[in-house]
């Protein structure tokens, strides 16, 4: 066994503290990473402030940057100091349609998920990436492009193949409007990734103070939501629409903004269900769809796109011993627009 230490909340209602707890030895397939930065995502702060104790002891975090300590004898192509970026999702059956498609984050079998989910090598559950030291199947181990910034670049591996992902899927590009409803830790990477491929970009927001830096990231234009008019000028104007608030939004003058064929996809998860007008979907021909996180191809590829185009976020570093004040203030909505722990010293 490794033992290592990382940042865990005992008890429903406790602060992260330091624990010491095993990982496996590696297998010939695996990846010893020294954690170097990891994203604070706001699955984590609804994890970590859960009030299930049978969730806890948890260790969150699940987008990694590090440097490589070891490998298992069958890994040929990363080598102990080769810089890596782990995300959240560790193993998959890599046997169902959805693996053999490259979409482990499909699989029938369910993927092994960073933290929280159940670990076929120890048993338990499996703990995330606040932590010292994590190992890793080489398949969901990215080498980390020279040009990526460690720090800027670890949200990347949640946030960033969020949203990659669908644009990819959906065909952003040349010739098509994409409207990214949220500029917040998903949304800022979205207008990123969509300018970058070529579409136009519709920023949808409620806050007038963003409209300028949703402007600087990259989008034509910006359009107030709780501005009636506004929205009802864009009505047929987009062809792709990212939702990545997580708010149980009212459909109805969201899918008014998509084209004849325009598809809504939501990325970010609501507490309570859609609320949908159903001619709304009809007239127009529109596509509700989901997505979310990504496979091993598709994260490889937004990696060297990002690399290609100096694609990061926009982080506020914290060190380790700070976790706590980071969860406090994204409760609060007081980030732009994504924490990311130094684990240097852990």
């Amino acid at each position: 066994m490794i033992e290592t230490t990382g940042l865990a909340v005992t008890r429903p209602g406790g602060s992260p503290e330091r624990w010491a707890f095993p990982r496996r030895d590696p297998l010939p397939d695996d990846v010893v990473v020294r954690v170097t930065h990891c994203g604070v995502c706001a699955t984590d702060l609804h994890v970590l402030r859960g009030t299930d104790p049978a969730a806890f002891p948890v260790v969150a975090g699940h987008e990694m940057t590090g440097v490589v300590s070891d490998v298992g004898s069958a890994v040929g192509d990363l080598r102990p100091g080769d810089r890596v970026a782990v995300g959240n999702i560790v193993g998959s059956c890599g046997e169902c349609p959805a693996c053999l498609a490259d979409r482990e984050n499909d699989c029938a079998r369910f993927p092994t998920l960073t933290y929280g989910g159940a670990d076929p090598h120890l048993g338990g559950t499996t703990r995330g990436g606040f932590s010292a030291t994590i190992v890793v199947d080489r398949r969901f181990t990215y080498a980390l492009p020279d040009a990526l910034d460690p720090a800027a670049s670890a949200p990347l591996l949640c946030a960033g193949v969020t949203t990659f992902a669908p644009l990819r899927r959906f065909g952003a590009g040349p010739g098509t409007t994409v409207g990214v409803v949220g500029i917040g830790g998903l949304g800022h990477l979205a207008v990123r990734y969509a300018r970058a491929m070529g579409a136009r970009v519709v920023a949808f927001t409620t806050s007038a103070a963003k409209s300028d830096a949703a402007r600087a990231l990259g989008a034509h234009d910006v359009v107030l939501t709780r501005d009636a008019a506004a929205m009802a000028a864009a009505f047929r104007s987009v062809d792709l629409l990212l939702d990545t608030t997580g708010v149980a939004l009212d459909l109805a003058p969201y899918l008014n903004t998509l084209a004849v064929d325009g598809t809504y996809v939501l990325l970010g998860i609501p507490t309570e269900p859609l609320r949908i007008d159903p001619m709304s979907l009809v007239v127009g021909e529109k596509r509700i769809a989901g997505s979310g996180s990504g496979g091993v191809a598709v994260t490889r590829e937004m990696l060297d796109f990002s690399a290609a185009h100096a694609i990061t976020a926009d982080v506020e570093v914290l060190p380790a011993d700070r976790l706590d004040e980071a969860l406090d203030r994204l409760a609060r909505g007081d980030v732009r627009f994504r924490f990311v722990l130094d684990l240097s010293t852990l």
